[in-house]
């Protein structure tokens, strides 16, 4: 199938608003900035009334972008699978997302293991250590993680919310219905497909709108967590250690990635901001995807082919946050230990950091219990996980936002991509 693109690009889909429409988005704006100031100032109230209310506005909008996420991603890739199955093109998207997802991710691990070795955060001492008791962690092999994926029934991970393996049998849905012979029943159940991811799209619109609320509880949360934390110096410097990597990641290494694709990274920032937003402030990327793909097709004009394919993918596999996290995070507690750190333990845990982001779930905290799993799992001793608590509010919101830039980097790289490669004789551009 032939696509002529017409979707004009961000600045000039921007000067064609009409005066209504940019009165509307200076009022959405001037909402957006009355909410957030509104969030500090309760935060820093720290009213236990209001606490309780902005806590409860939180929770609301966690669960409505929780409630949307997991049906958004089966929906999406299988009606993508299915339309893009005999295509050569779906080989293409789906190399290049694994590709990139795989070099952004190790990229982001390096960042991290050469941070911690330059900076070389100190040992917590012993006896605040044992005081962190968080409770015994069973041990948890990855084979047992690798069958914790294999749905036992079709309902149980939606359910549950296991995006690997609502990702897994969506994947199998899909390939299924790309090779089915075309008949009307088969037409049938995608055209059902496509409508109910209509209607999902339709409710992202109301949730959209609504936003700023949510906005509000979050920061006053974020706010409330943050005069209440406390902050021991060995940790402060491990806490920089995993920031400036995330930091580092955000403002240096994935832009670069896009330059090299020879896109503008601030183009690119500014369509893709109310994703980073909501990511920052929901500490959840899966929770974040209908924001993160209405973004990426409307301000950077991705193609809805490549968005719907690539960014369900990238959501559950292109962790650059989580990488950084687990491998400073591990080599910190291995230190606590008293195991020798040397040059080939650092190696070995860049591939292990970037495997094991690639198998997180997009949800608040993954990354942390993940990380408590894994090492467990390796009889490395996790009680000083219950210092690292406190301050984990904050390193979550930043490694979601992390995440879902490189989500919405891969995702343009990918489009771009595309467009320069995939021309017919007549100049339009062909996806699936």
């Amino acid at each position: 199938m032939t696509i002529n693109r017409q979707t004009p690009s961000f600045d000039a889909a921007r000067s064609a608003l009409s005066p209504e429409q940019k009165k509307r988005r200076l009022i959405n704006a001037a909402f957006y900035a009355l909410c957030l100031v509104l969030g500090v100032v309760f935060g820093l109230m720290n009213n236990p009334g209001l606490n309780e209310l902005m806590n409860f506005i939180a929770s609301v909008f966690t669960r409505l972008f929780s409630f949307i996420a997991v049906p958004i991603i089966a929906l999406a890739l299988i009606s993508t699978l299915a339309k893009l199955g005999k295509d050569s093109s779906s080989g293409k998207i789906f190399k290049r997302t694994i590709t990139y997802t795989l070099a952004t991710t190790i990229v982001a691990a390096m960042v991290g293991a050469i941070l911690f070795k330059a900076i070389a955060p100190a040992n917590v001492p012993a006896e605040i250590a044992g005081t962190a008791n968080i409770g015994t962690i069973a041990s948890t092999s990855y084979l047992d993680h690798i069958l914790n994926v294999i749905p036992n029934n079709i309902l149980q991970p939606f359910v549950s919310g296991n995006v690997l393996s609502v990702l897994l049998i969506s994947a199998a849905i899909g390939i299924a219905l790309a090779i089915m012979p075309k008949n009307e029943r088969r037409d049938s159940l995608l055209n059902t497909i496509l409508g109910l991811q209509d209607v999902l799209f339709m409710l992202i619109k109301w949730i959209i709108a609504i936003l700023p609320i949510g906005i509000m509880g979050f920061t006053a949360k974020l706010v409330t967590e943050l005069e209440h934390g406390v902050v021991l110096g060995s940790v402060a410097t491990y806490f920089s250690v995993v920031v400036s990597a995330n930091l580092i990641q955000m403002f240096i290494i994935l832009p670069a990635f896009l330059l090299l694709r020879g896109l503008n990274p601030l183009k690119v920032a500014r369509g893709m901001l109310p994703a980073v937003a909501v990511a920052f402030f929901s500490k959840s990327s899966a929770g974040t995807l209908p924001v993160t793909m209405a973004s990426a097709e409307n301000n950077c004009g991705v193609n809805p082919k490549v968005a719907r394919f690539v960014l369900p993918i990238c959501t559950t596999i292109n962790m650059n946050g989580c990488a950084g996290f687990i491998l400073i995070t591990s080599l910190y507690l291995m230190q606590n230990a008293g195991i020798e750190i040397s040059f080939g333990t650092v190696i070995a845990w860049i591939f292990i950091a970037t495997i094991s982001a690639v198998g997180n779930a997009g949800v608040p905290m993954g990354c942390y219990f993940l990380t408590i799993s894994l090492l467990s799992s390796m009889n490395v001793p996790v009680l000083l996980m219950g210092i690292i608590l406190p301050v984990y509010a904050v390193i979550d919101m930043i490694e979601t936002a992390v995440n879902v830039w490189s989500d919405a980097t891969v995702a343009n790289m990918v489009n771009k991509d595309l467009k320069d490669e995939l021309v017919d004789e007549e100049g339009n551009h062909v996806i699936a």
